[in-house]
């Protein structure tokens, strides 16, 4: 990929191993091999939506990072920047089909002292997202080791010509052990410029449900995209900033890498404001999702974060960016697995125009997104 990409996307991502059938994984007889990541996820479907990508992880010289390496540049992603640890393994996890927010969901990891684990300040060297118009981190990646958060509070950081930083807070309780990820998840929103965040994920880790009370707690970022599940998206976004309009990378006070509060997890970061006029007031913005005939609820979340961004990369008004969301996550709702091929632009761009009326009665089912005939609710 010779041009500078239009997203970089960071973070670990694993081999995973997909059930053969619903039920408990001990009952389970066989499971599929696939890849899964947050942001290896975004990556491929922003890809496949037509975006210059890179991803930047770190994984094991062993045959699962081989098989990581070639699936994912296979979906037209720059695996260029991928590190590879000759003294660590690729982590590898096996879930089951239900959806993360039920009890009877069960997923398993084997990633401790995964060479993902082992990315850092040092190891990540900062020339890998440089130049892009946009970075995409999620809080997954702060919680895997000290070295990580670092890497994490460095990326953050406000410094000169650093990129757009989207974070999805993507809050997974079984990785956080020591009861930080309330203050680590906080504070590294609050240096994003775009946030995602489930209405779930912030009643548990800060006490708010109510979208106006999140974005209360969460009033630095630029925009801040609140997800409610089926009752849709709600976004704030700022007048007058970084994302008015235009993508482009936002223009911080010239200071340095900045300063994080060190490699421990508990505290919360303190940094100067930016510079420049104080923002505006919030342009609020609602959009219900569509119906959705459900086959795998597991990676829509990172499918709704991919079609956002494509259409903030696209200069697409924020009905728009959120409807494209919708749409790349009922994408991936209707297929199994984590991944699934987004809906053609032409054929999303005319579902995104619906009138309220009209995208109210859409009911999406698999196999939708190749078909230009859009399925209805009586």
């Amino acid at each position: 990929m010779d041009a500078a990409p239009d997203v970089v996307c960071l973070g670990e991502s694993m081999v995973t191993f997909l059930p053969s059938r619903p039920g408990r994984l001990a009952d389970v007889p066989s499971f599929t091999r696939a890849i899964g990541g947050a942001e290896s996820n975004v990556a491929c479907s922003l890809a496949a939506a037509g975006h210059r990508v890179r991803w930047v992880g770190r994984v094991g010289r062993d045959g699962f990072g081989d098989h990581l390496v070639d699936t994912i540049g296979g979906h037209g992603v720059d695996v260029t920047a991928v590190g590879r640890d000759p003294h660590r393994p690729t982590g590898v996890y096996f879930r089951t089909d239900e959806d993360r927010a039920t009890d009877a969901h069960e997923v398993v990891y084997y990633r401790a002292g995964s060479a993902a684990s082992a990315m850092s300040p040092a190891t990540v060297p900062y020339d890998s997202v440089a130049g892009a118009r946009i970075l995409h981190l999620t809080g997954i990646t702060a919680a895997l080791s000290a070295d990580c958060l670092a890497l994490m509070r460095e990326l953050t950081a406000p410094r000169p010509g650093r990129p757009l930083v989207s974070f999805d807070v993507n809050h997974r309780p079984g990785l956080w052990r020591d009861g930080s990820a309330p203050s680590v998840l906080l504070d590294l929103a609050r240096r994003a410029d775009v946030v995602f965040v489930g209405a779930d994920e912030a009643e548990r880790l800060w006490g708010v449900a109510d979208p106006a009370a999140i974005r209360a707690v969460l009033a630095e970022p630029a925009v801040l995209v609140v997800k409610r599940g089926a009752e849709g998206a709600v976004a704030f976004e700022r007048c007058g900033g970084p994302l008015a309009g235009n993508p482009a990378p936002p223009a911080f006070e010239a200071r340095g890498p900045g300063r994080s509060p060190g490699p421990g997890r508990g505290g919360v970061g303190k940094e100067a404001p930016r510079s420049g006029p104080a923002p505006g007031p919030d342009t609020v913005t609602r959009t219900p999702a569509p119906r959705v005939t459900v086959v795998s609820p597991v990676g829509a979340g990172d499918a709704f974060a991919a079609g956002f961004l494509s259409g903030t990369l696209r200069g697409l008004g924020m009905t728009a960016r959120l409807r494209h969301g919708h749409l790349v996550a009922a994408a991936v709702l209707t297929v199994p697995g984590d991944l699934a091929a987004p809906p053609r632009r032409g054929h999303a761009d005319r579902l995104a125009a619906l009138d309220d009326a009209a995208w109210g009665t859409l009911h999406l089912g698999p196999g939708w997104t190749g078909d230009d005939q859009e399925v209805r609710t009586p």
